[in-house]
């Protein structure tokens, strides 16, 4: 028994969503999104509650059942509030700069690294050492967060490179004489 799946998810007001056979549609201020569920795994609405369970009782339906309640979670999350990430650069000279919805890194390249943002998705930088991305869709907004990370990962000998803001990097000794 999925303790995540059995619990319905309440539809936040503000919110409408519906559902038509298997796709789950949610409309907010901050905008639509659809979410497709798993054909082994039933979608039911009703009194403002959207409950998930498996057709049967195979692994396979059991383990896409947990899965997508929390799928139509988040879609109902980001339509009424949205997802932020956080990034911070450590390192001397690295930073960070808006270049129209463009987001220009400094990291220590021979090149400025010019990341360019897909549809959907804000960057911000409130700091120079600083990275915000927010958008509706949580695995996008993930998803770009990792991208910029990726540019320059965080080293484990001085901790220099981008990171997820709270991150804790551990850190090794340097050459021991």
């Amino acid at each position: 028994m999925s303790r995540i799946g059995k619990k319905p998810v309440q539809v936040p007001a503000g919110v409408t969503a519906t559902v038509d056979g298997q796709t789950v549609t949610a409309k907010g201020p901050k905008g639509e999104l659809k979410f497709v569920v798993n054909d082994e795994v039933l979608v039911k609405l009703d009194n403002g509650e959207i409950s998930v369970c498996p057709r049967d009782n195979s692994k396979d339906a059991r383990s896409k059942w947990g899965m997508s309640r929390t799928q139509i979670a988040n879609i109902l999350t980001g339509v009424k509030d949205g997802f932020e990430r956080r990034l911070e650069i450590n390192g001397v000279g690295y930073r960070a700069a808006m270049q129209g919805k463009n987001l220009q890194l400094s990291l220590g390249f021979s090149h400025e690294v010019v990341y360019e943002a897909p549809a959907g998705i804000t960057l911000a930088t409130p700091k120079p050492t600083e990275i915000v991305v927010t958008g509706i869709d949580k695995q996008v907004v993930g998803q770009v967060a990792a991208e910029i990370r990726k540019y320059r990962g965080p080293e484990p000998y001085k901790g220099k490179g981008v990171r997820y803001a709270g991150e804790r990097i551990v850190r090794k000794d340097g050459k021991k004489k």
